[in-house]
């Protein structure tokens, strides 16, 4: 009792006590929007679930913040495995939801298990630890070549096995974006835009569903469902949705469309649109601004660390919030395909939430161990 007594003095001294004030502010607005969009359907599961998810949320924050993150990436190799065996048991024991078979039921949670959320967090330690191990050679062919077949093997488990489009881009933009910050050299970019130039018609024909072709070419192509009943329906519902909010919304619990479950996903993939309804053009400049301010002390955060390793995850968790904002915001207003990436720390799903906690802790972990002499013993001994 005495040394978690410790631990959490610790937590309160050092820990990054702003990050988890504002994700957790964040939360709770996206619960009382979570709670108006799911009104319609006279039950308070959804409520109570994502509720829950932020408890134990909270608590993986903190026991994350106490794990130095340097020994976690130690165990590369049992990460890079428990990531692969993770998301092949949906192979076995998956859930489908629509066309993704997505979900994993875990005993005594009331909320299903999606691997390729948690996995997200590991996949950020593993590349960045892949890289550091490089880090005077990060442009190397190996250390490319390692990266990319790591990012390639899970967006490609996610993509055949789950028919993830979404979570299997959100892999492929961390890994963009860690590799630039990382320092690979530009040329890097090119043989790879060029590789998959060579390949994509391949995957366009035989691996993207019919459906998710229609979703992306509707973008470019007004001819497809030119009547808006069918790819376009929750796309024109949702514009309709933001569209009627005007400046200050039509008032919580108050949306004609939303009161009356316009869209089935309007409390997850289109959560966006339920607050451009209720609470207009100011509600979804507050939702940005807190997501901003989020991303600002990752950022933030990562910046401050002398640690080349620390610095890219940062960057990493960043990239993944960035990509998912800006892909699920583009869905609610038309201008991105709707490929099934919810709103971070706003929309509806409990092991998305704790996994976005986790990766706070991760960032707030960092925090705490700003350079080398704040580190555990173990890793003192290696600089």
């Amino acid at each position: 009792m005495r040394k978690l007594w410790t631990a959490l003095r610790e937590f309160f001294r050092k820990g990054d006590l702003l990050l988890l004030f504002i994700c957790v502010l964040t939360s709770v607005f996206g619960i009382v929007v979570i709670a108006s969009a799911t009104r319609y359907m006279g039950s308070s599961r959804q409520v109570l679930t994502q509720s829950a998810a932020l408890m134990i949320g909270i608590v993986v924050f903190v026991a994350v913040s106490l794990v130095d993150v340097e020994l976690l990436a130690e165990y590369r190799l049992f990460l890079m495995a428990f990531n692969y065996l993770f998301v092949l048991l949906l192979l076995f024991f998956g859930k489908s939801r629509g066309n993704n078979r997505a979900w994993l039921s875990v005993p005594g949670l009331p909320f299903d298990v999606q691997p390729a959320e948690i996995c997200k967090i590991t996949f950020i330690i593993v590349l960045a630890k892949t890289m550091s191990i490089y880090q005077n050679q990060v442009s190397s062919l190996r250390s490319v070549g390692s990266i990319g077949l790591q990012t390639a093997i899970m967006a490609g488990l996610i993509l055949v096995i789950s028919k993830d489009m979404g979570s299997a881009l959100v892999y492929v933009f961390i890994f963009l974006l860690m590799a630039y910050l990382g320092g690979i050299r530009g040329w890097w970019f090119l043989g790879g835009a060029a590789a998959v130039a060579a390949v994509g018609p391949y995957a366009w024909k035989h691996v993207l569903r019919e459906d998710q072709i229609e979703r992306i070419m509707m973008i470019f192509d007004p001819t497809i469902d030119p009547t808006g009943q069918g790819v376009r329906w929750d796309t024109n519902r949702s514009i309709n949705m933001i569209s009627g909010g005007g400046i200050a919304g039509q008032g919580l619990f108050r949306g004609a469309l939303t009161q009356n479950g316009a869209i089935d996903a309007q409390h997850t993939d289109f959560i966006f649109s339920t607050i451009g309804e209720e609470l207009g053009i100011l509600g979804c400049i507050l939702t940005m601004l807190l997501l901003t301010a989020i991303i600002a002390r990752c950022i933030h955060t990562g910046l401050k660390t002398p640690n080349y390793m620390n610095r890219l995850i940062c960057f990493g968790v960043a990239a993944m919030l960035a990509f998912q904002i800006l892909i699920n915001t583009g869905m609610c207003i038309g201008v991105m395909p709707v490929i099934g990436l919810t709103l971070p720390f706003i929309s509806y799903g409990g092991s998305s939430l704790i996994t976005l906690f986790l990766a706070m802790g991760v960032v707030s972990s960092i925090h705490m161990r700003p350079d080398p002499e704040s580190a555990s013993p173990y890793v003192q001994a290696k600089y």
